[in-house]
């Protein structure tokens, strides 16, 4: 299966400027990651961003992170990135239905504050970053993944879109790329590998710093994805992100050369004022796109759990996110797991006026689900 050319990359002029780099206070490099070529790759990169604080560590287990459960122990936590190589078991892919046949982390974590952080209730432990140093081998294990999902592979609603392998499940790849070059790597994998069928690669962001991904060889096999919202959700609730109007430049950017792109709009709230600021949202979106991009749209309404509620409370106790479980319904998983979702009304009065405002705003995308 040969991989499609790339359509001429945008000039210099055309690439906005990224609005937010992440810098760690503090880098923990294991042992077994410092030998992998990956990590060695990253070594590089973190000594020309001139990163201060890199520390290899002699063996593979990183120090006590926990610290003593204060806020300055929590933001040196979320300002500290780990390079590790994570156990063999984390090479058996899971699917992450309704996004993706597969999960392929290229890392756990994420440097950004939002106040309604799904990671909260997802993953364990102190919120450093934690980069996966054997991307090599991972990246040479998909094949025999190819043809296997049951999301998107061979069904009805989107087999158009081969196997496809989500690798922002639990991080934002952009928001660490400038360190990694992790997202890079795999973009040009998925483009010139000789796969045994159609694939996708799919990722999703809320940072903007693109440039290093314009002229990569992605022969459309990519899909990059970037999550918007509302500006008073922007503005009150994702610190020390790119805003908005940033990830929409960059959208149109990854769209002009030659890319798949899509709207995450999530997580969807009903703030005062909810109908005109989404489409207001949505009015910049069809302003900045080139003509023919191919897009898509995935909505997912705001829950929480009872833990991912105490954590965030934890780690943001001044949040004015409403987490009020008397204003939600309790949706309950198959194994018992609550999530507290918007009350079946504002669910339908959402979804109804989402769906007429993309078909009126954005003809051209397609809607992949809602949730």
């Amino acid at each position: 299966m040969t991989a499609q050319l790339a359509p001429p990359v945008p000039t210099t002029s055309d690439v906005p400027a990224p609005t937010r780099l992440w810098t760690p206070s503090r880098v923990l490099v294991t042992r077994s990651a410092a030998e992998r070529p990956h990590g060695q790759r990253i070594l590089a990169r973190l000594e020309a961003a001139g990163v201060p604080d890199v520390e290899l560590l002699p063996g593979d287990r990183l120090p006590n992170l926990r610290g003593d459960g204060d806020r300055a122990a929590f933001m040196a936590a979320k300002d500290t990135l780990a390079v590790v190589v994570p156990p063999p078991s984390k090479r058996r892919l899971q699917p992450i239905p309704p996004s993706a046949d597969w999960r392929v982390d290229l890392a756990e974590g994420c440097p950004a504050h939002c106040q309604y952080c799904y990671l909260a209730g997802s993953l364990s432990g102190p919120p450093i970053t934690r980069v996966f140093a054997d991307l090599d081998e991972v990246l040479t294990g998909l094949d025999g993944y190819v043809g296997r999902g049951a999301v998107t592979s061979g069904t009805l609603g989107r087999g158009g879109e081969g196997t496809t392998f989500e690798a922002s499940c639990y991080t934002d790849p952009l928001a660490i790329e400038h360190l990694t070059g992790g997202l890079a790597a795999a973009v040009t994998h998925f483009g010139t590998h000789d796969w045994p069928g159609p694939v996708q690669l799919r990722a999703t962001t809320k940072f903007d710093d693109v440039a290093g991904l314009l002229d990569l060889p992605h022969g459309r096999r990519t899909r990059l994805r970037f999550s918007v919202n509302a500006s008073s959700v922007d503005r009150r609730f994702e610190g020390a992100t790119a805003k908005v109007p940033g990830r929409i430049a960059a959208l149109a950017a990854v769209a002009a050369a030659g890319y798949p792109v899509g709207l995450t709009i999530a997580p969807i709230m009903p703030v005062e004022g909810w109908r005109e600021e989404y489409g207001a949202l949505l009015d910049a979106v069809a302003a900045a796109l080139p003509d023919g991009a191919d897009l898509t749209v995935e909505c997912i309404t705001h829950r929480f759990t009872p833990g991912s509620k105490e954590t965030l409370l934890d780690w943001y106790p001044r949040t004015k996110l409403d987490m009020d479980e008397a204003r939600r319904t309790p949706k309950r998983g198959k194994y018992g797991s609550v999530k507290h979702v918007y009350p079946r009304e504002t669910m339908a009065e959402l979804r109804d006026w989402f769906e007429a405002a993309l078909a009126e705003r954005l003809p051209q995308a397609r809607l992949l689900y809602w949730t």
